[in-house]
């Protein structure tokens, strides 16, 4: 098959990671670039090669000459856009997080359903090499059936240096990065049955919760934590590493700072280290979602070229969305969300 040739929609602080992926992934390239910021559409022009460049999405869609289109822009616009490639019928992949609402998610996933079209939304952690290394162990049936586990990412990383409008918004660490934590909680132990959760904003700076701290029952019977953090100072920062902890019926994983992975099992204890490769565009400590960025776009055009269904497909996608919803409904409310009732 012929290389698949993509648009990306949304030149930020992000997207550059997503042009550089581009460039290495098999059989795929960007052909055309959109943004409403002239310099930040000249910027990433220049820097990646690329002559096709748009700053109305309309636009571009009715000239055409790309087999897919990548949308990397704030989520305020993700459903006119999504929309806008359901009705050209351009398969689409979606920054996360998802939507604004889980309203607009669904009508999302039912557009692109109605027109046939692919779409996957760009959530990267579960693809983190460190995170596919507890799955494998998990699949492998090492520690026998998990029924408890952590799901932990707590920094004092200024987050808001690169991307300030997330200082902004009346919602932000569970929105923005709980939901990475809420997925990887799904991938490891399947969906999620009844939520709580519980958050605080400790930086006055800023307008949205910087902690929460979410428990989880999962319908497979095990339950788990998922707690996230900005506020926190420790001696060695682990900015941007997710920290594992699973207990199962015949042994437990911990996955701790410095991709260190412990499995102890009926056949004793072995430690590994399970560190993300550090590609040439790649710094830290950014190496580890560098990284995953370039294989879920593989897993994109992978996909695509083979037919089937992408691992965080739209569909699979409205329910990490559920959670994050349902942990804003439960810090408000203070109650136990039913989060099977969000979906329906």
């Amino acid at each position: 098959m012929a290389e698949l040739r993509g648009a990306l929609i949304g030149c930020g602080f992000f997207a550059v990671n997503q042009m550089h992926a581009w460039k290495d992934v098999a059989d795929a390239g960007i052909v055309a670039i959109c943004d409403r910021d002239p310099e930040r559409l000249r910027i990433v022009g220049d820097q990646f090669g690329i002559a096709r460049r748009y700053g109305d999405a309309q636009a571009l869609f009715a000239d055409g000459g790309f087999d897919f289109v990548d949308i990397a822009t704030t989520v305020q616009s993700h459903r006119a856009l999504v929309e806008m490639a359901a009705s050209h019928k351009v398969p689409a992949i979606c920054q996360k997080p998802f939507a604004k609402t889980l309203t607009d998610a669904k009508g999302m996933v039912a557009a692109c359903h109605a027109a046939g079209i692919p779409l996957m939304v760009h959530e990267n952690f579960r693809w983190q090499t460190p995170i596919q290394a507890v799955k494998k162990v998990l699949e492998e049936g090492a520690i026998g059936t998990p029924f408890w586990g952590r799901f932990s990412f707590r920094s004092g990383y200024d987050v808001f240096s690169g991307q300030p409008y997330l200082a902004k918004g009346e919602r932000f660490i569970v929105e923005d990065l709980g939901i990475h934590t809420l997925d990887i909680a799904r991938f490891l132990f399947g969906d999620v049955r009844t939520l709580t959760a519980r958050t605080k904003r400790i930086n006055p700076q800023i307008k949205g919760e910087d902690v929460a701290t979410i428990l989880l029952d999962h319908e497979s019977g095990a339950t788990s934590i998922v707690d996230v953090s900005y506020a926190t100072k420790l001696g060695v920062e682990p900015f941007p590493e997710t920290l594992v902890e699973i207990d199962g019926s015949a042994g437990t994983i911990r996955l701790s700072q410095g991709y260190r992975l412990e499995v102890t099992s009926g056949d004793g204890t072995e430690v590994t280290v399970v560190p993300p490769a550090l590609l040439p565009w790649a710094s830290r400590p950014w190496h580890n979602i560098q990284e995953s960025v370039l294989a879920i776009q593989q897993h994109w055009i992978d996909r695509l070229k083979s037919g089937g269904e992408t691992s965080t497909s739209g569909a699979d996608n409205l329910k990490t969305f559920a959670l994050v919803e349902a942990a804003y409904q439960s810090a408000v409310s203070g109650q136990v969300v039913d989060v099977g009732a969000l979906l329906r």
